[in-house]
């Protein structure tokens, strides 16, 4: 495969906040890449500069083999990109808003409709309403269809499902998987752990950095830490507790249970970390192996 998207150490800062730290990766053709990290990490602004909407501080980037500087028209031409915030026009409706994008790269709906077919058929009972009145769900699979109403070589997708219901989710990262076997080369940036399994390759991201590249069974795989899954009737005492236990590396929440990275792997963790909870006046406190997911091989990369 060769590349689409190569990162060649890019840096940039605002005033003294550096956003990104020396980053280089690069993405293949046709792969789905995703960018995980919280907000802050730098994805936006990863994104901006690969969009030539921003200029990097240093290093460069080649989108299809075209400088985001010196061929930002050209780049501009063979890219769709959504950005985070919907930035449709909110007063003219879904119809008028899918003509006017195609009309930008002079071209029809007619022309690429098999592309947006499966998208647009769900909006299309709305296609009179002024996209400011859709839901959330609604606006994300119509500044989709507008993205691709040109058929890009390369999409660019900035937390696309932020803020949308969990259905609307599993609808939008399948309609991604169907984008891809059309040989779209897919960077889409997302705050959701979860939505790191739907990728090819992830690249997980900190302060403006990349802890890591791979995919998301070899993110998984590298975690070699002992972990467990612990609740108890006491929630709000527990976290302080088992961080406090001395086989304990790190302790966090994840959803109902409190996640706790191990020492030691030959130790019995459950027996002794029971009774060490039932002293610390924790009743019924369950604690069980788990195997790690994205979300705890990024925690256990963070310094």
């Amino acid at each position: 495969m060769s590349s689409s998207v190569i990162i060649d150490h890019i840096s940039k800062s605002y005033n003294a906040q550096k956003a990104l730290d020396d980053i280089t990766l690069s993405v293949e053709k046709g792969e789905l890449f995703g960018f995980i990290g919280p907000d802050g990490a730098g994805k936006t602004s990863l994104f901006r500069i690969l969009t030539t909407l921003l200029i990097p501080d240093s290093g460069k980037a080649l989108v299809e083999w075209l400088d985001t500087v010196k061929d930002y028209k050209s780049i501009r031409k063979i890219i769709g990109y959504m950005p985070g915030r919907f930035s449709l026009y909110q007063d003219l409706s879904v119809e008028e808003n899918l003509k006017f994008f195609a009309s930008i790269f002079k071209t029809t709906i007619k022309e690429n409709y098999q592309l947006i077919e499966d998208i647009y058929r769900q909006i299309e009972p709305f296609r009179t309403r002024p996209a400011g009145k859709l839901s959330g769900g609604m606006k994300q699979k119509l500044a989709l269809s507008c993205t691709l109403i040109h058929k890009p070589a390369v999409l660019f997708l900035d937390e696309p499902t932020t803020g949308v219901d969990a259905v609307s989710r599993k609808e939008f990262w399948d309609m991604l998987k169907k984008l891809k076997q059309e040989g779209i080369t897919i960077l889409v940036s997302t705050p959701y752990m979860d939505e790191a399994s739907r990728c090819d390759r992830v690249a997980l991201m900190q302060e403006g950095k990349i802890l890591g590249i791979d995919s998301p069974a070899g993110i998984v795989a590298s975690y070699k830490e002992p972990l467990l899954a612990v609740k108890s009737e006491q929630m709000y005492h527990l976290l302080f507790d088992v961080k406090n236990y001395p086989e304990t590396i790190r302790a966090y929440r994840s959803g109902e249970f409190i996640h706790a990275a191990m020492k030691r792997e030959e130790k019995d963790h459950h027996a002794h970390l029971k009774q060490y909870l039932h002293e610390k006046g924790h009743q019924k406190p369950v604690v069980k192996t788990i195997i790690p997911t994205v979300e705890d091989s990024f925690m256990a990369l963070m310094k």
